[in-house]
């Protein structure tokens, strides 16, 4: 299940959460974050990633404070968080199959 982050669940849902999270910043009016949504959708159905990981996405219109904090300076962009921290940055639209494959290259680098 993809869950809706914004300014005012953020701390909770994501810096205080005790597993990794996916943030999809995205925007309504981008292109790439349209094709990028679905991908995002099935990611957060895949076995191998829903147990370990939680995935939702943020509007950086709606949430311009946390877009700002952390720097986002083009859509889409993902970033992976564990314990509060970035753990990794993915910019731009790829094919569910290497953004997975990124995704689990960065569990394993933390030991996930």
């Amino acid at each position: 299940m993809v869950r809706s982050f914004n300014s005012g669940n953020f701390d909770e849902e994501v810096l205080k959460c005790d597993k990794i999270v996916l943030v999809d910043f995205f925007a309504l009016w981008c292109g790439p974050c349209k094709a990028l949504s679905p991908i995002i959708d099935r990611l957060s159905e895949d076995i191998d990633l829903s147990s370990k990981l939680c995935i939702g996405k943020l509007d950086i219109d709606e949430s311009d404070d946390i877009a700002q904090n952390y720097g986002i300076m083009s859509v889409p962009t993902v970033i992976l968080f564990k314990g509060g921290k970035e753990i990794d940055r993915i910019m731009g639209l790829m094919p569910q199959e290497e953004l997975k494959s990124r995704i689990l290259d960065t569990m394993d680098k933390q030991n996930i």
